[in-house]
């Protein structure tokens, strides 16, 4: 289901009317909000809210990994587009012979390199979104969870018969999220879906053998976990902070106490393309 971009949004968060707790139970939720907008954060590591069962994600109509391992096991040379911290990747082992991995956020690289350089696996920083520094033809697969890319530069670095798997968040990921808060959803994304992203792929080249999209459910258990997701992922409420968002948070917080629990959608989609050829 499309957003319009012309929908009429809630207040800004600040705007908000405050809410009727006591000053009591303000004060504690404050000083508990703004302690898990600092717990540390690294790499792609979500497990501090994860294992904890304060988040959960519910599965998308696919298993990305099940999708590339059979593929993995085939090839001699893999990338590993964006690869946080390494976590997913070194979950695959054994991997090719020649594996490399890249990254453009500068705070993972050393999480990453400290993880995958003791696997063999090269880790190479990424500066422009749209290039990727290999020769041409050179790996077999290339993988993508999450990361951005340019379709026809991964065209490229493939060898012919080569394979390309990519999961993505889509444009519409989480939009009732920035609803609650009052926040404007980021709306530069938001043709980001299946249709157009497949249709770049087949115009760069590719044989679409896979392309399935899907709107799973993530649940928030408490108002902390919430917190520590939004300041691990800036993008999603640029603006945000404890102290800005404090009514919009306690509105949720209430919510939460209510129902047990705050669930909001996500957006996913998954391509599997082939270069002809080999």
């Amino acid at each position: 289901m499309a957003f319009a971009t012309s929908t009429t949004l809630p207040a800004p968060a600040g705007d908000l009317p405050s809410s009727n707790g006591d000053a009591g139970e303000r004060s504690l939720l404050l000083d508990f909000w703004l302690a898990e907008a600092e717990q540390p954060f690294s790499g792609w590591d979500f497990s501090y809210i994860l294992d904890t069962g304060r988040m959960r994600t519910s599965p998308a109509k696919w298993g990305y990994a099940s999708e590339v391992l059979p593929r993995l096991r085939q090839a001699e040379t893999m990338l590993d587009m964006g690869t946080g911290g390494g976590e997913l990747l070194s979950l695959l082992r054994p991997l090719p012979k020649r594996t490399y991995a890249t990254e453009g956020y500068a705070p993972n690289l050393p999480v990453a390199r400290t993880r995958l350089e003791p696997l063999g696996v090269q880790v190479a920083e990424i500066v422009n979104e749209g290039t990727l520094p290999f020769p041409d033809g050179h790996f077999d697969l290339v993988v993508n969870r999450h990361e951005g890319y340019a379709p026809g530069e991964v065209w490229r670095v493939l060898k012919p018969g080569g394979s390309f798997i990519t999961q993505q968040v889509g444009g519409e990921d989480e939009w009732d999220l920035n609803m609650l808060l009052g926040a404007r959803p980021n709306l530069e994304w938001a043709d980001w879906r299946l249709a157009n992203a497949q249709r770049q792929a087949e115009e760069a080249g590719f044989v679409v053998l896979k392309s399935v999209e899907d709107f799973p459910a993530t649940r928030f258990f408490d108002v902390g976990a919430l917190v520590y997701y939004l300041k691990a992922v800036p993008w999603q409420v640029s603006d945000f902070s404890v102290e800005r968002y404090f009514d919009a948070l306690l509105h949720i917080h209430h919510r939460i106490q209510d129902q047990g629990y705050l669930e909001v959608r996500s957006h996913r989609f998954l391509i599997v393309g082939r270069k002809p050829g080999g």
